[in-house]
């Protein structure tokens, strides 16, 4: 059985750990600010272990979130909704994007499927632990699914993030797979912000110019059927997220409230850290963007969350896998104020 949400406050990373990290980088036998933003990192890193010199992140993990999305049905993503339990079963048997490049950084990759429209008997039982339902609603039409079923994936995502930190992760990733799912974080993204759709629309998966448009009116009418109801993050999740997403705003919402970080891949789950600030106040302190998407609505969103991306290869994978390519960079930023001789014990 799922745990209950639990709405405590998130308290801040340590200041004094960042502040420690800053006068250790300082003194460093180097330029003053030689390493730039990899100062501002490393000390991030220190303010959320609550520690200075911070620890290496040994324990990257990436969770994937695996979901349909009844939006699909109408004509959004340039390939069909049957890519979804095909990548599935790649990401579980460890041939995915995600998979590559994780095993070259030395990330590890799980996956849950909270609401793909199909069951999966053949794959081991902990992929389907927690899920909510089959698909979810077109949102232009309906509701994705009811409240209750989003307090039942917030609790699961808060449950894997609790397992994941228990069983040693030091730095989370919050992966994403489904067809339909940059509809679901554009109508998100625009509901967070109170922008119009046209703004934070994009291609995805490559769709063509008449299917941008398409994609835009139906994003449009979803954001005109659920009105100021959005104010109310499970209300936005229940109107226009999917379990998928609400189960990753648990998971990101439960990595903050214990203290472990979590690097954010592109608009899917840049989407649901914004749902997860107004969820659970003070999480975005514990974020930041590992890699900036090719979509117009990760940037709106980053700059609300006061996020720059780490890395920017154009990437429009998913699953988790812009953020892993920000993994070194981390682990070089931790290495750097860890390693480097204080100017004073070479003078």
């Amino acid at each position: 059985m799922n745990s209950p949400v639990v709405r405590t406050p998130v308290q801040a990373p340590s200041n004094a750990a960042y502040a420690a990290a800053r006068t250790l980088s300082d003194g460093q036998a180097k330029p003053l600010g030689a390493l730039g933003d990899l100062e501002t990192l490393a000390a991030w890193v220190a303010s959320c272990q609550g520690t200075c010199p911070p620890r290496q992140l040994d324990d990257v993990r990436v969770v994937v979130f695996a979901g349909d999305h009844g939006v699909a049905a109408d004509g959004v993503s340039a390939y069909p909704a049957a890519i979804t339990p095909a990548m599935v079963y790649g990401i579980a048997g460890g041939h995915a994007g995600v998979s590559a490049l994780a095993a070259a950084n030395n990330v590890t990759v799980s996956i849950y499927d909270l609401g793909v429209a199909v069951d999966f008997p053949d794959l081991p039982a902990e992929i389907s632990r927690f899920k909510v339902r089959q698909s979810s609603g077109p949102i232009h039409l309906e509701d994705a699914i009811s409240r209750a079923e989003v307090e039942q994936a917030l609790a699961a995502g808060d449950t894997i993030a609790a397992e994941q930190i228990a069983d040693g992760a030091q730095l989370l990733i919050s992966g994403d797979l489904g067809i339909g799912n940059t509809t679901i974080a554009a109508a998100l993204v625009a509901a967070s912000l109170g922008v119009p759709a046209a703004a934070v629309t994009g291609r995805g998966t490559g769709i063509d110019e008449g299917t941008l448009v398409h994609k835009t009116a139906l994003i449009e009418a979803a954001l005109a059927r659920t009105g100021e109801r959005v104010s109310d993050p499970i209300e936005r999740l229940a109107a226009l997220g999917a379990a998928d997403f609400a189960a990753a705003v648990g998971f990101i919402s439960g990595a903050a409230r214990r203290g472990v970080p979590v690097l954010l891949d592109g608009v899917i789950a840049v989407s649901e850290a914004l749902v997860a600030e107004d969820y659970a106040p003070g999480t975005k302190a514990w974020l930041r963007a590992g890699h900036r998407s090719t979509e117009p609505g990760q940037a709106l969103a980053l700059d609300r969350l006061g996020l720059t991306p780490l890395v920017d290869f154009s990437m429009r994978l998913g699953e988790g896998s812009g953020a892993v390519l920000a993994v070194p960079m981390v682990r070089s930023a931790v290495a750097a104020l860890t390693g480097i001789a204080q100017l004073s014990d070479l003078t």
